[in-house]
């Protein structure tokens, strides 16, 4: 029987199926109702809002880049779960160092989710549920890649900001997500993971589609409408697409695969 599960920068975690969680990531929030974990789970952030209405139950401790300490203290916590991209490195080191499991996660690719959930669902005493997890991952990504066969390429431009705008690199989880359906995102050549581009003919010119994120930037109609008005060249290229379902890794993955099918069956062949 496995006694400890080793996380994304190499610490080892005994397991704790009594453990006491606060999640600092919304779609680790969601995983642990998903791998029945509820009951486990003391606190989180104002942006873990999966699934409703349970979640409104469990307390919030801020947001992902800063959280009240004492709050967080208040709930007497054995565990908190950080990932590298969203959580700065100092919170989850200052959370250590008050002798708190801190379960680091960075998934970078959609096949990631299978190791996540077994250390999520293994760290907890959810083992068997995270498998059965991995096998609903394991059929959704398959039917997508076999889809995906019927598919030509196409370069895309995913927006998540603007003002300024802003894109995702090539070495992203959603861009290897987007990736799975041949969507392929650009190089903008930025050595940033989320850098700040010009949104001009010049870009546009480059890509086949333009996929304005409903988050972290909330767009909607109005603003591909406003995109459509001042390039009208590009007009076509617009498409909002529906973030959670690419960018949010975890049991989110499963449903986002299914999405992301029905997502490039509308497009061109």
């Amino acid at each position: 029987m496995t006694t400890h599960y080793q996380d994304a920068i190499g610490r080892n975690h005994e397991v704790a199926p009594t453990a006491r969680i606060v999640s600092l990531v919304p779609s680790l929030t969601e995983l642990l109702f998903d791998l029945g974990l509820a009951g486990n789970l003391v606190g989180r952030t104002q942006f873990c809002v999966h699934p409703k209405p349970a979640i409104d139950a469990v307390p919030s401790v801020g947001g992902t880049k800063k959280i009240d300490m004492d709050v967080l203290r208040g709930l007497d916590p054995s565990h908190v779960l950080v990932n590298i991209d969203e959580n700065p490195k100092e919170m989850a080191d200052d959370l250590s160092a008050l002798g708190l499991g801190v379960v680091v996660t960075h998934p970078l690719t959609v096949a990631d989710n299978r190791e996540l959930f077994q250390l999520i669902g293994g760290l907890f005493g959810a083992a068997t549920v995270a498998e059965r997890l991995v096998g609903e991952f394991d059929a959704a990504l398959a039917a997508l890649v076999a889809q995906a066969q019927t598919w030509s390429e196409r370069r895309v431009l995913y927006l998540i900001w603007r003002k300024p705008w802003m894109t995702i690199a090539t070495d992203t989880y959603i861009a290897d997500m987007l990736a799975l359906a041949g969507l392929k995102t650009i190089d903008t050549g930025s050595p940033d993971r989320y850098p700040e581009i010009a949104l001009d003919t010049a870009l546009l010119e480059k890509v086949d589609d333009v996929l304005f994120s409903t988050e972290p930037f909330p767009f909607t109609e109005k603003h591909l409408d406003a995109f459509r008005a001042e390039f009208p060249e590009h007009a076509a290229k617009a498409r909002l697409i529906d973030a959670e379902m690419v960018s949010w890794y975890g049991s989110r993955a499963v449903p986002g695969l299914r999405y992301l099918t029905d997502f490039r069956n509308d497009f061109a062949p």
